[in-house]
């Protein structure tokens, strides 16, 4: 054979992954039936290597392998031909080799091929005597050398097919992208992902159905995307619920889309369950040999996540919208490491004024993180993206802390400011919040009142019982509470009665048009005489002009914050805006 044939043979062998891999009994039971039908001592499942000859299997051999040199077990896999010896030191190409030397004398072998025609080495008998061998003897060596590839393929499927729809999986995927860009360098394509259902779906029906929820929607995409593939194409089973397929080659894009599209609502109508499930499907473009096979996943899982909130549910994959989650995982990432380092966030701070008297009350710690190489990131992008994972917690725990030790000190200094601090969804399903909060307050030697935590009435709505009891401790603990970003809820109305707060704040989206909008003035009339009936001190936030702040004093509300007033400002700058801002007119007058 060529240079490049063996080549490839090789690669077709080490693909496999059989070399130099643990005894199988699967393997050592074929060759104790050779060994058997020939009633001799010696029998091998011998793979061809670059130089060696390796045993998978082997009776009555102590090594693992001999070198490939005048091994007739090479010539077997080279020639891909049945080779017998009768006598090996009447033979001359291998009456000098090891295996005469070492007392061999017969040699049968029948060759072991791959379905595309690659030699990978010899089902083969050996013995210590000359022999001929009978017509029987040879289709029972021939069967059983079948019976090896046969496990051969097996091995080599397993861990490649997925055992419940019968599809390629994500390692034959890639392995399968990989060798087309080989073949195919620079050809274009798009790789499609099928998403069978959304997260909370597959949830709900797992918890009503079980299992088999599951396994029939697999089962079902599985036997439709084969049907409507047809002959000559392959689908993968790339994830529990995802599947994956190649386009034809240089396909025209918005035909292409509207082809998945109509494939989507057959797949669709064909499922025992599809009322349950909503299905999307991504397309990512590929080009053989250039793009990475690792990526091709990703980029077609987001752009099918995109496509969710499509009319159509299939989505092509946009790197503008890829930028922005690629973004956000950075930022959720980098922020933990954030939080162990000293110079990367603090707090800065926003006056709360009393609109009756002019005073600074108050103020509102908020977060600010200045990324070593983004630089400053705004907390509108990255509180959102935390505030549902792990980080929430340790978050709030450093802003607690930070805002309690500055607290501390604009205390000894004889500056009285209330330090309001907001609370996540997270903190309250701590089981021992309140207690955490009240040993911060020890550690900084501070009264419950210097304090005042803020809580999003969605906050209590999402997980009411537990949060509830958090915020029962609390207020008994003498902590008081504000109900932020008022207004905003679904249940504005029924929780103001019951939750153990004193302070409303109104939404900034209610008040930034005000002076202008005689509704929304109407609105947030409504809004301050319910909170003052209920017996609620109401604070408006997003106060931007002086019209907006005198429209607010003559519905008498109590405090404002909001540019008008003051940015949020460094701690350094908030001691001389304290000094340099008239304290006492009123903003009413």
């Amino acid at each position: 054979m060529v240079q490049q044939d063996e080549e490839a043979r090789l690669d077709a062998l080490h693909q496999l992954n059989l070399l130099d891999t643990p005894p199988s009994a699967s393997f050592d039971r074929i060759t104790r039936m050779a060994s058997q039908i020939f009633d001799l001592p010696i029998s091998a499942v011998s793979l061809t290597d670059r130089d060696r000859q390796w045993f998978k299997s082997r009776v009555g051999v102590e090594h693992w392998s001999i070198p490939r040199e005048k091994a007739p077990c090479a010539q077997v896999a080279e020639s891909r031909g049945i080779l017998i010896i009768p006598d090996l030191l009447d033979d001359d190409c291998y009456a000098d080799s090891l295996l005469a030397q070492t007392g061999v004398r017969f040699y049968a072998g029948v060759p072991l091929m791959t379905r595309e025609g690659f030699g990978l080495g010899s089902l083969c008998v050996l013995g210590t005597e000359p022999r001929t061998v009978s017509e029987s003897e040879m289709a029972g060596l021939t069967d059983l050398a079948d019976m090896t590839m046969s496990q051969i393929e097996m091995q080599h499927a397993f861990g490649r097919v997925d055992p419940l729809s019968g599809l390629p999986n994500r390692t034959q995927f890639l392995d399968d992208l990989e060798d087309l860009g080989r073949d195919a360098p620079g050809q274009r394509r798009y790789a499609v992902l099928l998403d069978l259902a959304r997260n909370d779906q597959l949830s709900s029906g797992l918890r009503v159905v079980g299992p088999s929820f599951i396994d029939d929607m697999v089962q079902d995409a599985a036997r439709a995307l084969r049907g409507a593939l047809g002959q000559g194409r392959t689908a993968y089973h790339v994830a529990a619920t995802q599947f994956a397929f190649l386009s034809p080659p240089e396909p025209e894009p918005g035909a292409y889309v509207a082809l998945l599209g109509s494939m989507l609502s057959k797949a669709q109508s064909a499922s025992r369950i599809r009322f349950a499930t909503s299905q999307a499907i991504g397309v990512t473009p590929v080009i053989l040999g250039k793009t990475d096979p690792r990526q091709v996943l990703r980029t077609a899982y987001s752009a099918a996540q995109d496509a969710r909130a499509s009319e159509h549910a299939v989505g092509l994959y946009a790197p503008g919208e890829d930028r922005v989650h690629s973004r956000r995982f950075a930022l959720l990432n980098d922020l933990g490491a954030a939080l162990e380092e000293p110079d990367q966030l603090r707090l800065v701070f926003q006056p709360r004024i009393d609109l009756a008297s002019g005073r600074c009350k108050g103020a509102e710690a908020l977060l600010r993180w200045r990324h070593p190489t983004l630089g400053d990131v705004s907390p509108g992008e990255f509180m959102p993206i935390i505030e549902h994972t792990s980080l929430a917690r340790p978050t709030t725990a450093w802003v607690l802390d930070a805002a309690m030790r500055q607290q501390a000190i604009w205390q000894k200094e004889g500056i009285d400011l209330q330090l309001s601090i907001n609370v996540s969804a997270a903190n309250l399903e701590e089981s021992d919040f309140a207690q955490q909060v009240q040993l911060y307050l020890l550690k900084h030697r501070l009264r419950p009142a210097a304090i005042e935590l803020e809580v999003t009435e969605s906050v209590v709505m999402e997980n009411s019982g537990r949060a509830m009891g958090q915020l029962r401790a609390l207020h008994e603990a003498g902590i008081p509470l504000a109900i932020d970003d008022f207004g905003t809820g679904y249940s504005s109305l029924a929780y103001l009665q019951r939750l153990p707060a004193r302070v409303v704040k109104i939404d900034q989206s209610f008040v930034r048009d005000l002076a202008d909008d005689e509704r929304g003035q109407a609105l947030v009339r409504s809004m301050i005489t319910l909170s003052h009936d209920l017996g609620y001190r109401v604070v408006a936030e997003g106060v931007e002009t002086a019209a907006a702040a005198a429209i607010l004093a003559d519905l008498e509300c109590e405090e404002a914050q909001g540019y008008y007033f003051a940015r949020p400002m460094e701690e350094e700058a908030l001691r001389l805006w304290l000094v340099a801002s008239p304290q006492e007119s009123s903003v009413a007058a």
